[in-house]
């Protein structure tokens, strides 16, 4: 991310200074500079609503002025402040005040009498911070609003898909990181034996009866690895011998941020005698 010449000689800037001369040699400085957008003004009580209006990218504040001094104006900048960033410098003829200016939330600071060759590159230098500042913003905002959008595009296809693999298979599941279910559609539970201690939100699968330890096994790997897994075979025999043959697929989900929030599922019971889906 960089500013070209263009952008900064197209900054709007407001020269304060309660002096004709200091705001005619300035004006004068910035002008046969090539900046283009220069304003100005003798009344340093205007200086707020001037900001409010225009949103100057620079502004040139004399510290010392009759009526209302330059840490005031930059007080009541900071109080109509639009963004975090204040694009002050002040001008000051006091080498004392530079730390109260400073302070005071002044980003730099030029001493009277003015060197012309220190004002316009303290400038530019300013301008180009202030710029990229806001080029920075207008970026984060605009990342932001993408990430909503595919947000909400991701939750509106995840819904999508919810429904599809119900009606596809024979039940649906959602587990969370730590394996406790957080959703279930058909018959999961009853069909592969789990029990749980009440199927809550935080239901947990306590304990498998009759399922083969090894398949058993692997399937806990390939979550625990956070793996996909599609038609994996899986069994368990009933407690009147009747053995049922299931396949299964699940896959990892995670979050906008990346991070493994568990797994999601469908299930088929494969009828062993006709190897037709029930």
């Amino acid at each position: 991310m960089s500013m070209n010449v263009a952008e900064i000689l197209g900054a709007k800037v407001l020269i304060v200074d309660d002096q004709s001369a200091n705001v005619q040699l300035i004006e004068q400085l910035l002008t046969e500079a090539g900046y283009t957008r220069v304003t100005s003004t003798m009344r340093p009580q205007d200086v707020c609503a001037l900001h409010r209006k225009n949103h100057f990218d620079l502004i040139l504040l004399d510290l010392q002025m009759s009526g209302m001094d330059g840490v005031q104006v930059m007080a009541g900048l900071k109080v109509d402040a639009q963004d975090s960033y204040l694009p002050v410098i002040v001008l000051t003829a006091q080498p004392g005040h530079k730390l109260r200016a400073l302070q005071a939330g002044a980003k730099d600071f030029i001493c009277k009498p003015l060197d012309l060759v220190e004002v316009k590159t303290r400038i530019h230098n300013m301008l180009e911070v202030r710029l990229l500042h806001k080029k920075l913003e207008t970026y984060t905002a605009e990342l932001e609003r993408q990430i909503e959008e595919r947000t909400a595009e991701l939750r509106e296809s995840e819904a999508r898909y919810r429904s599809l693999t119900e009606l596809a298979s024979d039940w649906y599941w959602e587990q969370d990181e730590n394996g406790d279910f957080t959703k279930v559609s058909g018959p999961v539970l009853e069909m592969l034996g789990i029990q749980v201690d009440g199927l809550t939100e935080d239901a947990k699968s306590t304990d498998v009866e009759g399922c083969d330890e090894q398949e058993l096994a692997h399937l806990r790997a390939l979550i625990a690895a956070r793996e996909p897994f599609l038609d994996l075979a899986f069994s368990r025999v009933d407690a009147d011998g009747t053995r049922r043959e299931y396949r299964v697929s699940g896959e990892p989900m995670f979050n906008a941020a990346f991070r493994f929030v568990g797994y999601r599922g469908i299930g088929l019971e494969v009828n062993v005698d006709w190897g037709l889906s029930t």
